[in-house]
């Protein structure tokens, strides 16, 4: 298994940064008071406030803000302000061994998924897929969103059944394999770069969201020629969120065209967590070993850090 982070102590101090787009301000500043409950202190990088067309700030200053951090021995954790657009564009300029003597705590989704794909695969450590900062300045977030920082501070396995949401089986079958994946958009533009995403005897996850039916179906596509499902030890969905196809097409539902997929699959396939762009949006360490049990409907997750 991957390199575990160190776990948090309350006083402890974590960096915020945004490696991709700018945040939304008003909620950003909502979610410092969250991680002030927390008995946690933080320090802004420079890209959290600033604005290069779409991206928070030039690619050299996001590389650098995030460096800075990774490098600073007095910062304990790393949580992304926002997702938006613009990881990719700075992942083949950040120094990976940096990361890995520097082991700490890296949380974000959605476009941050390709950090975590090249951290994950160029420095062996375990990073956590969660909300974003801003996305927790939302109203009406479930308290379970926030509790899911919990596991930062005690390392605790993770226990996802029905109680939390409903699950379908697509494919039954259970495997303990670590986890990878995260955004099913960020997670093809990975393909055929040094940051391509390594499937081979891993459980993958898939999420997304803005995307029609027909737009997720040549994402599955795309990863289905690359062989990315037939070298997966199973298949976790999580969260399609706004996927409502356009008025003149005849979609299929979004359960069959994963039905389509994976119904023949020799391998778990499980549809239905909270993993995502939902106000649900349930943070889980990747790189860990999982036990993904299709007949049971159950996902079990190993502590993320020390």
């Amino acid at each position: 298994m991957k390199q575990r982070p160190m776990r948090l102590q309350k006083g402890d101090t974590v960096g915020i940064v945004a490696p991709a787009s700018p945040p939304n301000q008003q909620q950003l500043t909502k979610a410092l008071d969250f991680i002030e409950g927390l008995g946690l202190q933080y320090v802004m990088g420079e890209s959290v406030t600033a604005k290069e067309h779409y991206l928070a700030g030039s690619d050299e200053l996001r590389v650098r803000d995030l460096q800075r951090m990774v490098e600073d021995p007095s910062i304990r954790a790393i949580f992304c302000a926002s997702g938006g657009y613009g990881s990719a564009r700075i992942a083949d300029q950040l120094d990976y061994m940096l990361f890995e003597e520097n082991p700490k705590i890296f949380w974000g989704f959605s476009d941050i998924t390709f950090l975590h794909t090249a951290i994950g695969e160029l420095s062996n450590l375990v990073t956590f897929h969660g909300p974003t900062l801003s996305s927790l300045g939302r109203e009406d977030i479930p308290e379970r969103t926030y509790l899911m920082f919990e596991q930062l501070f005690n390392p605790a396995e993770i226990y996802y059944d029905e109680r939390i949401s409903p699950l379908q089986t697509i494919a039954k079958g259970r495997v303990r394999a670590p986890i990878v994946g995260g955004n099913l958009t960020l997670l093809c533009e990975s393909l055929g770069t040094k940051f391509e995403v390594d499937t081979a005897n891993k459980v993958l996850l898939i999420e997304d969201i803005g995307l029609e039916p027909a737009q997720i179906d040549a994402k599955l596509n795309q990863l289905r020629m690359a062989r990315k499902f037939e070298h997966c030890a199973g298949v976790v969905i999580g969260s399609f969120t706004h996927a409502e196809p356009c008025d003149y097409t005849d979609s299929p539902s979004l359960d069959a065209l994963f039905t389509s997929y994976f119904k023949d699959f020799n391998k778990p396939v499980v549809s239905g967590f909270k993993f995502g762009h939902e106000d649900l949006n349930v943070g889980i360490p990747l790189g860990v070993d999982v036990i993904l049990d299709a007949d049971e409907k159950v996902l079990a997750f190993l502590p993320g850090v020390e």
